[in-house]
């Protein structure tokens, strides 16, 4: 099973550079849609915002005010993690969500260019 996370975005252009600069490739862009690939079974679509709005009932979501959902990208340790959100931080984004303290997983967050609230999270094997 695969599965497809569909984004709206302002400017595709500008997201489309900002994963790329992340490292990620891109699958079928058109000139208002492009996939991101983040695995071979995960795809993240970025649509502009009107042809988004094509495919729902309700109004396209302001991800800049609110937050509906966190994207995880899961990575195989803490300097991954450190490395993923330097990256995007550098590249525009900006901090997002709270760094948990439990021993269990490292993990931080940030918010893309338009707002989507994304973690890179590494699972820590307990000591002992």
């Amino acid at each position: 099973m695969q599965l497809f996370v569909n984004l709206p975005v302002k400017d595709l252009e500008r997201s489309k550079e900002f994963f790329t600069g992340l490292g990620f490739q891109l699958f079928g862009a058109s000139p208002d849609m492009a996939s991101v690939i983040i695995s071979e079974e995960t795809q993240v679509m970025l649509l502009t915002e009107p042809v988004f709005a094509q495919y729902i009932t309700k109004d396209v979501g302001d991800a800049a005010k609110a937050t509906e959902s966190i994207l995880v990208l899961g990575v195989e340790s803490p300097a991954q993690v450190d490395e993923l959100v330097d990256k995007a931080l550098a590249l525009g984004a900006t901090p997002a969500g709270v760094q948990p303290n439990d021993g269990f997983r490292y993990q931080r967050g940030f918010a893309d260019l338009d707002g989507h609230h994304w973690e890179a999270l590494c699972l820590l094997q307990p000591a002992g």
